[in-house]
């Protein structure tokens, strides 16, 4: 099954590509890599999923903003491609997450991300990941990921 019919069958809404708010561009793609800029949990409101984990929000809640990126970068690789199909594999992700000094689950938290990646793009969704906590995100946004992907050839 195609990475976009397994987006379809999730029955999952994706978020506006978010535009870039600075100096920067959402994918750079050299050769066959896709090198994704930092998301942040926008959902399909516009809104973003704020506070810091182990402080403002539970572990699972953590997770599930991790998933919202997931669906941010997936609607900036299908904006910028024109469908997920053209996504080989995921390569690294570097995870991070706003989190309370004493919080210690961060991978956990990252899951969000990666689990839905390996949903949409099945083995090849999962790739070697970073997860980190920062003491703070721009806008105090919950968790932002970058990643790199491999493309399959153009058709």
């Amino acid at each position: 099954m195609s990475a976009d019919a397994r987006l379809a069958a999730l029955g999952v809404e994706l978020p506006p590509a978010p535009k870039p708010a600075g100096t920067y561009r959402p994918v750079v793609v050299v050769g066959d890599m896709a090198y994704v800029s930092g998301h942040g949990p926008l959902k399909p409101d516009k809104t973003l999923v704020t506070g810091r984990v182990g402080a403002d929000l539970t572990e699972q809640q953590g997770r599930e903003a991790a998933r919202v990126v997931g669906l941010a970068v997936l609607a900036t690789l299908k904006s910028h491609f024109g469908t997920l199909d053209r996504i080989a594999r995921t390569v690294k992700v570097l995870g991070m997450v706003n989190a309370a000094s004493d919080f210690q689950n961060h991978p956990s938290v990252i899951n969000g991300f990666s689990d839905l990646m390996a949903e949409v793009f099945g083995e090849d969704g999962i790739g070697a990941r970073s997860a980190v906590g920062m003491g703070s995100l721009p806008g105090n946004i919950t968790v932002e990921v970058e990643a790199i992907f491999q493309l399959k050839p153009a058709e």
